[in-house]
C-alpha cells in the first residue's frame, strides 16, 4: 500500500492560499509525536548521566572504606585496597587531603612505621624522618640501619597511588667539603640517595618519584638550639595532592 499523503488548502487573513499537510487533523499529530519522542530521548540521556555519576560516587566511598577500614589490632580488613586516581578526583583538594592523611597514617601504623611524623600541607601528606634515621652525621651514603625502614615506606607508596616528592632538608651550619660544597649540594644529594634506594631496590615506578634539596631554608623551627636544629635536619616524604 503506498503512503497517502493529503494537502488541505486554506486562506488566511490576507487572502492567500495556504497549504496545511494531512488533512485538517494529520498535521499536528505528526509534530507532536515527533516532540514527544525527542522529548524522551532527553530524558533518557539524563537519566544515564546521573547513574553514571552515582556509580562513581558509590565506587568512591567502597573504596575509602576498605582502605581505611581497621581491627582491633590495628591492621586493615583490606590491605591493598586503595583510593584510586580518577575516583579521588570527585572531592575538593582539601577534603583529598584529610582522605590522603587517613590513609597514610593507617598505612604506616600497619607497617609498624615509629619514629616519623605526619602533617598536613597545601601540597598533601608530609611525612618526616629525622636524618640520623638515614645517614651519618654530614654524609649522604645511607646507612645499613636505614634499608628496613625504607623498605617499609617503599610498600607504602607502592599502595597509594599518588605522586611522591623526596626533600632533602639541612640545619643553618654552613659545610665545606670536597664532596658537599654547601647544604644545597648536601640535601638534593641525600634526596637523591632516598630515590635511587626506592626505584633500584624496592621497584618503584620511578614515573611517580621526585627528589629536590632544600638547603636550610625551610625549616621547621629557628636554629637557636642543638634540639631545633635536628629537628631541622630531615627527609621529607610529600605524599601529593594534584589540582
Amino acid at each position: 500500500m503506498k503512503a497517502r499523503f493529503e494537502m488541505t488548502l486554506r486562506r488566511n487573513r490576507a487572502g492567500r492560499l495556504s497549504a496545511w499537510p494531512g488533512g485538517r487533523s494529520g498535521g499536528w499529530q505528526i509534530i507532536y509525536t515527533g516532540f514527544i519522542l525527542i522529548m524522551l530521548s532527553f530524558f533518557i540521556l539524563l537519566t544515564s548521566f546521573a547513574s553514571l555519576d552515582s556509580s562513581k560516587i558509590t565506587r568512591f566511598a567502597s573504596s575509602f572504606s576498605n582502605a581505611v577500614n581497621v581491627l582491633g589490632g590495628g591492621k586493615s580488613i583490606e590491605r591493598s585496597t586503595t583510593l584510586l586516581e580518577s575516583e579521588m578526583q570527585l572531592l575538593p583538594k582539601k577534603d583529598l587531603v584529610a582522605q590522603l592523611f587517613e590513609q597514610v597514617r593507617t598505612i604506616s601504623q600497619e607497617e609498624e612505621l615509629d619514629q616519623i611524623s605526619l602533617s598536613r600541607s597545601d601540597q598533601g601528606v608530609v611525612m618526616i624522618l629525622k636524618d640520623n634515621l638515614l645517614f651519618d652525621s654530614a654524609r649522604a651514603d645511607l646507612t645499613p640501619a636505614a634499608y628496613p625502614r625504607l623498605k617499609k615506606i617503599a610498600r607504602m607508596i607502592d599502595r597509594i597511588p599518588v605522586p611522591v616528592e623526596i626533600g632533602g632538608h639541612t640545619d643553618d651550619r654552613p659545610i665545606h667539603t670536597g664532596a658537599f660544597p654547601s647544604n644545597w649540594e648536601l640535601s638534593t644529594a641525600r634526596a637523591i640517595s632516598v630515590l635511587r634506594r626506592m626505584i633500584e631496590h624496592h621497584g618503584v615506578d620511578p614515573q611517580r618519584l621526585s627528589a629536590v634539596g632544600f638547603s636550610q631554608y625551610q625549616p621547621l623551627a629557628e636554629n637557636s638550639s642543638p634540639e631545633n636544629q635536628a629537628m631541622n635536619r630531615r627527609v621529607e616524604f610529600v605524599f601529593l595532592v594534584e589540582g
